[in-house]
């Protein structure tokens, strides 16, 4: 059984959350600093090695000022 983390449907989301970042304006460590988290975690969410959470979801889309929907496939 394939790992949902390393779906087709998983790498479009990371694309788009890294993308939301950089269109923010932010750098990953003040993403980081906004979120109250390190540099490491974003690094590691954006290459996929960490799962994002709803929860985790919706602060980010808040943060990068995107819509939820925006980073669904």
């Amino acid at each position: 059984m394939k790992k949902t983390i390393y779906d087709d449907d998983y790498k479009v989301f990371v694309r788009k959350l890294k993308k939301a970042r950089s269109e923010s304006g932010l750098t990953q460590i003040q993403a980081a600093k906004k979120l109250g988290s390190t540099q490491a975690y974003i690094s590691k969410v954006e290459s996929g090695q960490l799962r994002v959470d709803v929860s985790q979801l919706k602060t980010f889309a808040t943060m990068y000022g995107k819509s939820i929907s925006y980073f669904l496939k």
